[in-house]
């Protein structure tokens, strides 16, 4: 059962800013997300932008292929300019492309979706931005498996821990600075499926207290399937508390 303690009502006076060029979507979005607070829609990057520093929403979800300025074009003027750059941007993926997916998380988006959009999925998502006192991380689960990483031409090996859609973290003597992009092989526990995503690194466990140090990686490139196949397998198995998956070094 997950951890609610810190949920908080859902404000409807707040402003959530949904971005698409298609209008069937846009009215899709709005509908999806009409409890969760007042839902303002744009046709473009630029629209957009305009309204986000004009009604400063809480929260901006953004189609990531549109004519003029995209959703990555957006994401990274959000990003870069101090008035707005708190907001969190999600960006939302047509395609099954990792590579997608990649040009998201390069943007700097705080979470990507994929098309068809799932209204359950999406509102958890809004939720676990919006909804509790501190920003969480997503639903996880501890696994145990060997995941192979590689750096360039160096190949090494690590443990895997824990797993959630957007990251895994990994435990060995693994020396891999901050920030760095690596490309990871893995198979989940109990499936056949294996995964071979790009990440990057995010967080860092030193060798102390009798931890063994470890690894925090975020996918950047991680295929819209396999995203969706992540998020199924940490749901069905009685996901760790987001709040303290966190503090076991999760993503």
């Amino acid at each position: 059962m997950r951890n609610d303690r810190e949920e908080r009502p859902v404000e409807s006076g707040r402003t959530i800013l949904f971005v698409d060029d298609v209008e069937m979507f846009r009215e899709l979005g709005a509908l999806f997300l009409a409890r969760a607070g007042k839902v303002v829609t744009a046709a473009d990057g630029e629209e957009a932008l305009a309204i986000a520093r004009k009604d400063r929403p809480v929260m901006i979800l953004s189609d990531l292929g549109m004519p003029g300025m995209d959703g990555t074009e957006l994401c990274a003027a959000v990003k870069t300019d101090p008035e707005l750059s708190g907001i969190p941007v999600i960006l939302i993926v047509a395609s099954e492309l990792a590579a997608d997916h990649a040009r998201a998380i390069h943007a700097g988006a705080d979470d990507v979706l994929s098309k068809p959009l799932n209204r359950v999925a999406l509102l958890e998502t809004v939720n676990r931005f919006l909804r509790f006192s501190t920003v969480r991380g997503l639903p996880r689960v501890q696994i145990d498996a060997p995941v192979r990483i590689r750096c360039g031409a160096v190949e090494s090996w690590g443990q895997a821990r824990n797993v959630s859609r957007g990251g895994l973290f990994v435990e060995g003597a693994l020396s891999v600075p901050p920030r760095t992009e690596v490309a990871l092989e893995f198979e989940l526990p109990d499936t056949l499926r294996r995964f071979a995503p790009t990440a990057r690194v995010v967080w860092l466990r030193a060798d102390q207290g009798g931890q063994m140090p470890g690894i925090g990686f975020r996918f950047v490139g991680l295929d819209a399937r396999s995203a969706r196949y992540l998020d199924d397998y940490v749901h069905e198995r009685a996901p760790v508390a987001p709040a303290v998956a966190m503090a076991e070094g999760g993503v």
